[in-house]
């Protein structure tokens, strides 16, 4: 199954090529990294295999930081705008849900981990 995506501007378009949508890890991210990184409450991210993943237009910004447990995490974006369409693959868990806000509900249907490592 292939998705496609890129940024708002159009700038940077992508390929992934998926065997299924299950394939690709997408979580929600509350630690303060993801907070600052997004200006937003949470960040999320999808994990996939390199070999999925294909550049088909425009180059993407790098952004290298600590990922919240000590561990690197590298972000790639249109340096100009960001992302487009987050929502065609669902996540499937909340990261660092000890730092979500008092105002900000459970997700529900998926799983919830205070830490990365839980």
């Amino acid at each position: 199954m292939i998705y496609k995506g890129g940024c708002f501007c159009k700038t940077v378009r992508y390929e992934l090529d998926l065997a299924s949508p299950d394939d690709a890890r997408m979580n929600i991210c509350h630690c303060p990294n993801c907070k600052k990184f997004t200006g937003s409450e949470f960040g999320i991210t999808a994990k996939i295999p390199w070999s999925t993943f294909k550049l088909t237009a425009g180059e993407t910004k790098k952004h290298k930081g600590d990922n919240g447990s000590g561990g690197l995490l590298t972000r790639e974006f249109c340096g100009d705008c960001g992302l487009d369409e987050p929502d065609a693959l669902p996540p499937k868990g909340e990261f660092f849900t000890k730092y979500r806000a008092e105002w900000m509900p459970e997700i529900p249907n998926v799983f919830h981990k205070k830490e990365i490592k839980e």
